[in-house]
């Protein structure tokens, strides 16, 4: 087990990029893994995007052995070999209680064997790395790599892709076309052929979209900015019938956005008749409750905005006619209904006194 390094601690001779190391290596030569390299090929092997990403972040080359060749890496397989024999083996009959104490005796024993003496060789690991690697090596860059994910998708008909269950959206133009996302903690970015074309602040609402305004269709981005509000000030530029006509026609639906369409199309009419005609047309249509576009249209059409508006409705008359019976005659029959009753009432009170004085009669007999 080898610790990180820290600030504490001597150069060593394995290039590391650990929170606090500041330098990092041209070229590396790991094992071929599985995760770390998607197609093992002889000549041009695959690596994992992300593990390219890692490389490409710090300026270094992975350069992964041939499968099952050791003698490719033979440095790096006698580092592990090193460090088991002087670190891991005499450690292994000690007991720790803490990260921190196991940590500290490795960093001890690491130190004196990077110091360690060659047999063959004049110095030691620690003398070659500060004279010959340490000086090719270059400054990390100024901020650590992002863990990201990475994942290909294919843009919708709306121009959005999906990612976790949240749509993001991409320009317009890539509809159907396979793209490349960057998923990290905090950012979505989203390539085309290698070119980033979006990038969103990543969210975790499952269900909702991001969606960028420039992405959209220039007709998509006019209907977005479409409201009542809109509307109505629109309207206003024609005159005050035709803002009220439009205010009304939004609040006779369930929901505004269902006339839209009813009122773009009667404010457009005045770009064929005019705004004065559409003025008086509106001022008709209020007056009559004529509430929709067919009925403006209409009026247009027939020149009816110019004739005068009806005078105002007179009072009902009622018809006579010997067929045809009144409210006076339900009055009337309700009435006759409510008579039978007060008299049946009374008759029977009056034949209650009757039956009391016959009664009174016999007992006095």
């Amino acid at each position: 087990m080898i610790m990180c390094p820290t600030a504490r601690d001597p150069p060593a001779p394995i290039g590391v990029t650990g929170p606090r190391a500041t330098y990092s290596g041209r070229a590396q030569n790991p094992d071929n893994i599985k995760s770390g390299v998607t197609s093992p090929c002889f000549y041009d092997p695959e690596l994992n995007y992300t593990y390219q990403k890692l490389a490409e972040h710090y300026g270094t080359a992975v350069v992964p052995a041939r499968i099952r060749r050791p003698r490719d890496k033979a440095k790096a397989e006698a580092g592990v070999q090193g460090a088991e024999r002087w670190i891991l083996a005499r450690l292994r009959h000690r007991r720790f209680f803490s990260l921190g104490e196991l940590n500290e005796a490795i960093r001890e024993l690491l130190v004196q064997y990077n110091r360690r003496p060659f047999a063959k060789l004049e110095g030691c690991r620690e003398s070659l790395f500060l004279s010959l690697d340490r000086p090719a090596l270059r400054p990390l860059p100024a901020h650590p790599y992002e863990y990201a994910q990475w994942k290909k998708a294919r843009v919708n008909i709306d121009y959005h892709v999906e990612v976790d269950r949240h749509w993001y959206s991409v320009p317009h133009a890539l509809i159907r076309q396979q793209v490349e996302v960057c998923l990290s903690a905090h950012t979505v970015e989203i390539l085309h052929k290698g070119k980033r074309v979006a990038s969103h602040p990543r969210s975790f609402a499952q269900g909702r979209h991001t969606t960028v305004a420039e992405h959209m269709p220039r007709h998509h981005r006019e209907y977005v900015q479409w409201s009542p509000q809109r509307l109505i000030r629109w309207a206003e530029q024609t005159g005050p019938a035709a803002a009220q006509l439009v205010e009304q026609m939004l609040a006779s639906r369930a929901h505004p956005v269902q006339a839209y369409r009813a009122c773009l199309g009667v404010l457009r009419l005045g770009r064929q008749h005019g705004a004065a005609r559409l003025e008086a047309a509106c001022a008709r249509a209020l007056a009559l409750g004529a509430l929709s576009y067919q009925s403006i249209k209409s009026i247009l059409a027939h020149g009816l905005e110019s004739q005068p508006l009806p005078a105002t409705m007179t009072a009902h008359v009622p018809i006579r006619h010997p067929h045809i019976r009144g409210a006076h005659y339900y009055a009337q029959e309700d009435t006759d209904d409510a008579a039978p009753t007060d008299a049946g009432q009374a008759a029977g009170a009056e034949t209650g006194g009757d039956a009391a004085r016959l009664s009174g009669a016999g007992a006095t007999t």
